[in-house]
């Protein structure tokens, strides 16, 4: 049985663009989805500039003047992108203690016949040029970059469990949505957790410093910037124990997600992750995830991975921890979309009550039977 990961792998994408060094980095790649469903990615070929430029941006959008963010505000629109204002998010039936903008790769208005679940395809809410005049330029360009990275990784999965390179590529549209956060996690008056402390206590204390409760990442690979020096993010090993994921300068962190695990027949792990506020003089802790996104017309099905790599996911599994619910159990939807609007409709119940009442009631209901 395989032990619980105690440390975050860290893989130079580089490694795998050159032949003589590509097998030992798909190797390493396979360990890390099969065990771990976290990893550091660095080397990735983001300019420099651009990176320093999307921290500043983050960063001076969340000093811009009320009512500019309220102009944009989330719930303004059906496509749940724009901005969102502190403690309006919940996960895992909690509040989140972070203010945060959601953005999308470019994407028309859909049409009156579109699933309901195209309302998730729009244009983006930007902020104004007359305050940040660089911002969406900055933005585009990176998002139009992790694109591309996010592309060739998902390509470098499938090779380390010996699938051909283009074997995800049904499952992305012509036109590919993704979708990136800028957030603010800001300082929380907490004091440390007393050695010795109950399981109760400890609950309560991690619930006064949840910057964003545990989750798995929903479609198929996310990258994260971390985009200041704090800690705070931790991903759960087997065991149920936290194991940090420091900021390390020059890397994304890369989490795999539950489209992916879907896909692959649990072969590559999706792993629950949270974020802890930092504590008071710690100063705000600053990200930005982008997603890479998954046609939302599309109906998950397991691939066709090697026996023997399905023999290497049941032996790391057996001693597996999961108390998240998982999104993709299937039956239960018939398409992604459907999947992922359910989802931002209980993250964002402020959202549904303007735009999907309906679907607010569902999510109230199921969450009512469960408690």
């Amino acid at each position: 049985m395989t032990d619980p990961f105690i440390t975050i792998p860290i893989l130079p994408l580089s490694s795998a663009l050159d032949p003589a060094t590509k097998p030992q980095f798909l190797s390493h790649l396979r360990s890390a989805l099969l065990n771990v469903g976290f990893l550091y990615l660095s080397e990735t070929g983001l300019p420099d500039e651009l990176v320093k430029d999307v921290i500043r941006e983050c960063k001076e959008f969340f000093e811009l003047p009320w009512e500019e963010k309220e102009r944009i505000e989330m719930k303004n629109e059906k496509s749940f992108l724009g901005w969102s204002r502190l403690d309006n998010e919940t996960t895992a039936l909690n509040i989140d203690h972070r203010e945060q903008l959601d953005l999308s790769t470019p994407q028309p208005v859909p049409g009156p016949e579109a699933p309901l679940y195209h309302n998730l395809l729009a244009p983006n809410q930007w902020p104004s040029p007359n305050y940040l005049s660089s911002f969406r330029l900055v933005y585009e360009d990176y998002m139009r970059r992790m694109s591309r990275i996010s592309m060739l990784f998902t390509s470098l999965i499938a090779e380390a469990i010996g699938l051909p390179p283009d074997s995800f590529d049904k499952f992305f549209d012509q036109d590919q949505q993704h979708k990136l956060k800028i957030v603010k996690y800001p300082e929380v008056d907490v004091p440390d957790l007393p050695a010795g402390a109950s399981e109760i206590d400890r609950k309560r204390w991690e619930i006064k410093r949840q910057g964003v409760g545990p989750h798995k990442d929903s479609m198929l690979t996310s990258y994260l910037l971390q985009a200041s020096d704090q800690p705070g993010l931790q991903a759960q090993n087997a065991k149920g124990e936290w194991v940090d994921c420091k900021p390390i300068a020059g890397t994304l962190v890369v989490a795999i997600g539950q489209g992916m695990e879907a896909l692959t027949d649990g072969v590559c792990a999706s792993t629950t992750h949270r974020v802890l506020s930092p504590k008071k003089g710690e100063g705000a802790r600053y990200s930005v995830p982008f997603f890479q996104g998954v046609s939302y017309d599309a109906q998950f099905e397991a691939m066709d991975v090697p026996p023997e790599v399905l023999k290497l996911r049941d032996e790391a599994r057996k001693a597996r921890k999961d108390d998240v619910e998982f999104t993709f159990v299937k039956g239960r939807w018939g398409h992604l979309g459907e999947a992922t609007l359910m989802n931002r409709v209980k993250s964002h119940p402020d959202v549904g009550e303007r735009w999907y009442p309906e679907l607010l009631a569902q999510v109230r209901a199921q969450q009512a039977s469960s408690a």
